[in-house]
């Protein structure tokens, strides 16, 4: 089945629907810094206009559409404007093509947070447009951690079959055995390097691709609560920023010493350093193979902490396969 992508990203989704046995025709993407990422990475065109001047007749035609619209208006972390910011209203932009195009499937992904009550008025008109589309339509908030990914990450995913084809979908079970970060990045430790003057990246010098992290002051905030798990747990959430990147696990839990307020272990200072874009990536279960480009090593965390989890997508891709075959 023949897939297209909207808001790409580094396109996390795309691939866990080529792992799944789709064909992946067509995506579009328009954040330049992204650009050579995906290319290289991705054997499908890339359309890099703004998808608010692309006709939907530009568009293949389709079996399927995927896309996270971008999720900053709606994250507790972000602006908190939700439908009001104009990022936010991008979601309709996905409504518009899905309704001209009208595929068997469509899969959309977005944060926690646009569950959240301030937003369900917003939602609530965005499931009546899916309906209105002709779809019918499944929503669910899933944790990665519960689909082969070794990290805990709230995200709500709509997934809508074409009403004619006559099947709702079913969310997949959640897998039994959770991954640790031991099995995920214990073989990256010591491998890793800093960042050059101004986070800008190693390139080549780095022993393993993208194997570098930020430096630099960690905020008030950040140090508000403890950001190291454990080799045998899960990961905190991998964040589009560098500056919010979990702590490496080899660490002692930070802390606490007054009301929102922690500290690193005495003595033990130096193991307190951020994941790498490497590691963050392997936490998002992209393989070794999938490199990033960037001058800047934020933008290295921005693509991975942006993307849906690889293995979250294979898995849901699968089941969307499988639930439209036997119908």
């Amino acid at each position: 089945m023949k897939v297209v992508g909207l808001f790409s990203g580094a396109g996390g989704l795309e691939l866990g629907f080529k792992n799944a046995g789709f064909d992946i025709i067509w995506a579009n993407e328009y954040d330049k810094t992204i650009w050579e990422t995906y290319v290289k990475n991705h054997d499908n065109f890339l359309d890099k206009r703004d998808i608010r001047k692309i006709k939907s007749s530009e568009i293949p035609e389709c079996d399927g559409i995927v896309g996270g619209p971008p999720c900053q208006s709606w994250s507790v972390a972000g602006s908190l404007r939700g439908i009001d910011d104009k990022r936010g209203q991008l979601f309709y932009e996905f409504i518009r093509v899905l309704k001209d195009k009208k595929p068997k499937f469509f899969v959309a992904e977005n944060v926690a947070g646009m569950l959240a009550k301030r937003n369900k008025d917003a939602v609530n008109e965005f499931i009546k447009m899916f309906n209105e589309c002709g779809y019918t339509l499944s929503t669910k908030l899933l944790n990665a951690s519960d689909y082969g990914v070794p990290q805990d990450r709230q995200r709500v995913f709509y997934v809508g079959i074409r009403n004619d084809i006559g099947v709702k979908f079913e969310f997949p079970k959640p897998i039994e055995n959770k991954i640790t970060l031991k099995e995920s990045i214990g073989d990256l430790d010591n491998l890793e390097i800093k960042g050059l003057d101004f986070n800008k990246t190693n390139g080549i010098d780095c022993k393993v691709n993208n194997h570098e992290y930020m430096v630099g002051g960690f905020s008030s905030m950040y140090m508000s609560r403890n950001r190291v798990r454990g080799w045998d747990e899960q990961s905190f959430t991998i964040q589009a920023s560098g500056r919010h990147a979990p702590i490496h696990p080899s660490a002692p839990k930070m802390i606490l010493v007054a009301k929102d307020k922690r500290i690193f272990a005495e003595g033990k200072e130096k193991l307190y350093r951020r994941l790498t874009v490497r590691e963050c990536a392997r936490i998002q279960t992209f393989p070794d193979e999938f490199q990033l480009y960037y001058k800047n090593i934020g933008d290295g965390y921005k693509m991975i902490g942006n993307a849906v989890p690889v293995k979250m997508a294979q898995i849901i891709a699968e089941e969307v396969r499988k639930q439209i075959t036997i119908q």
